[in-house]
C-alpha cells in the first residue's frame, strides 16, 4: 500500500487501446529473446525503433538483451549506464578469457598483467615478448623465471585453460581470483558488484567459450535493421534506459523488464519503508511511459547470490492487478 496517498482524479482521452501485457519468461535469456522478438514485431506493424524503449531498474539487467539484440543487429541507445561491452571490468573478466583460449593474444595479455600490483608498461612488454617466443605446447609450463605474481596469474590461467571444461565454471574460477583486484582497482566496485554476478549467469547459458566470446565480440549496430523496411528515420536507434533517466519521456511502446521481486524492488530496499516508496514511485514512472503498448516480463528461478534465495515472484508492485487489467503470457524455452 501507498504509504502517502493524495486524492487525484484520473482520466484518459483515449477511447480505447491494447491492454498490458505480463510476460513470465522461463529464464532470463528467454526474456531477452521474447523483447527481441516483440521489437521486431511492432517495427514491421509500423513503430519506429525510437517510438520504443526497454526500461529497467539497474544498468546491469539490461546485459543480456543487449547481447540479443546485437545478434539481432537491432540498433540502441543506452541511458543511466554503459553498455555491457563497455564496462572496464567486464573487459578484464573478458581478456582472461581470451588468453586462455589463445595465449598469443598480446592485447588481452596487456590488459590482465597491468591490474598486477608492480607490473608497468615495460614490463608487460618483456613478459608478452616472452610469451611469444614460446612454443604454444610449452607455454603453460616454461614460465618459473617471472615475478610470484605473475606465476599466481599463470597458475589460474593454466587451470582454467587445462582442467575446467564449461564457460561458467571459468568464469566463476576467474572471479575468485579477479575478486581481490577488482576491489583495488575500482573504488565503485560495490556498484560495479552485480556486473560480474550477471557476466556469471550469461556464461551459463554458453556451452564453450568460443561461441561466448564471439557473441561478445560482436559489436552494436549503428543503422537500421537488415531486411526490414524502415517506417521512419534510416538510422533509428531503440533506447534502453534505466527507470531514472526515464522521467518525463514517452514512446509508444514499452517495455519493463526485470519486473521480478528482489530486483524490482531492489532486494535491499525491501526492509526500508522510504525506499521501498521509493521503488513502487518508480515502477509507476515506467509504467506511464507508455502512451500504446505497455509490456513487463520477468524471467523466473534467477538465483540472487545476495540473498542467498531463488527469485521467482513478480514484482510486489503487480500484486492485486487482476485479468481485467493485465493480460497475462508464459513463455518458455524452445530448447
Amino acid at each position: 500500500m501507498n504509504r502517502h496517498k493524495y486524492k487525484k482524479v484520473l482520466y484518459s482521452k483515449k477511447p480505447s487501446g491494447s491492454m498490458p501485457q505480463l510476460v513470465i519468461a522461463d529464464n532470463e535469456n528467454v526474456q531477452s529473446k521474447f523483447v527481441v522478438q516483440k521489437i521486431l514485431e511492432l517495427r514491421e506493424e509500423g513503430i519506429p525503433l525510437e517510438e520504443i524503449a526497454v526500461l529497467f531498474r539497474s544498468s546491469y539487467l539490461s546485459f543480456d538483451l543487449e547481447i540479443e539484440l546485437t545478434k539481432a543487429n537491432i540498433p540502441f541507445v543506452k541511458y543511466g549506464g554503459f553498455k555491457f561491452i563497455e564496462t572496464a571490468h567486464i573487459k578484464d573478466l573478458i581478456a582472461y578469457l581470451r588468453v586462455t583460449e589463445n595465449p598469443k593474444d598480446v592485447v588481452a595479455w596487456n590488459r590482465i598483467l597491468l591490474l598486477i600490483d608492480g607490473i608497468g608498461p615495460r614490463n608487460a612488454e618483456k613478459i608478452i615478448d616472452g610469451i611469444l617466443h614460446h612454443q604454444s605446447d610449452r607455454f603453460w609450463v616454461e614460465y618459473h623465471q617471472y615475478s610470484d605474481k605473475v606465476r599466481e596469474l599463470f597458475d589460474l590461467l593454466k587451470e582454467v585453460a587445462t582442467d575446467l571444461k564449461t564457460p561458467s565454471e571459468k568464469v566463476d574460477r576467474i572471479q575468485a581470483y579477479y575478486n581481490a583486484i577488482f576491489k583495488k582497482v575500482y573504488d565503485d566496485w560495490r556498484r560495479r558488484e552485480k556486473d560480474l554476478e550477471m557476466f556469471y549467469a550469461i556464461a551459463e547459458r554458453y556451452k564453450d567459450v568460443p561461441s561466448l566470446l564471439t557473441d561478445l565480440a560482436l559489436e552494436p549496430p549503428n543503422e537500421s535493421v537488415s531486411d526490414v523496411v524502415s517506417p521512419g528515420k534510416e538510422n533509428e536507434l531503440l533506447t534502453l534506459s534505466t527507470i531514472h533517466s526515464a522521467k518525463g519521456l514517452e514512446w509508444k511502446a514499452v517495455f519493463i523488464i526485470y519486473a521480478l521481486d528482489g530486483r524490482f524492488p531492489n532486494s535491499r530496499a525491501v526492509d526500508d519503508p522510504e525506499e521501498l516508496e521509493e521503488e513502487r514511485r518508480l515502477m509507476y514512472v515506467a509504467c506511464t511511459r507508455a502512451k500504446e503498448h505497455l509490456f513487463i516480463t520477468y524471467p523466473i528461478n534467477i538465483y540472487d547470490r545476495d540473498t542467498g534465495t531463488v527469485l521467482s515472484k513478480p514484482s510486489r508492485f503487480l500484486e492485486g492487478l487482476g485479468e481485467n487489467l493485465l493480460d497475462q503470457w508464459v513463455i518458455t524455452s524452445e530448447e
